[in-house]
């Protein structure tokens, strides 16, 4: 049986790669969907409030993924 952790991390490759396809998808339907979350990307980050904060790691990872969407 997996332990929290596991499924945690199952949970995020599951999304992460949903996400990544829809927004695949809606760009070719509409496009401009991924210049409109390139845009708000200075908005994103990381609620944490303890030392693990870190608001340019959140913002870059989602740069990656509109970027791989690019492609």
């Amino acid at each position: 049986m997996s332990d929290a952790i596991t499924e945690t991390r199952h949970r995020e490759i599951a999304v992460e790669h949903l996400l990544f396809w829809t927004m695949r998808y809606v760009e070719g339907q509409h496009p401009g969907l991924l210049d409109s979350l390139e845009a708000s990307l200075d908005k994103l980050g990381d609620p944490t409030h303890g030392g693990d904060k870190n608001d340019d790691a959140v913002r870059h990872i989602a740069a990656k993924m509109i970027a791989g969407a690019r492609s």
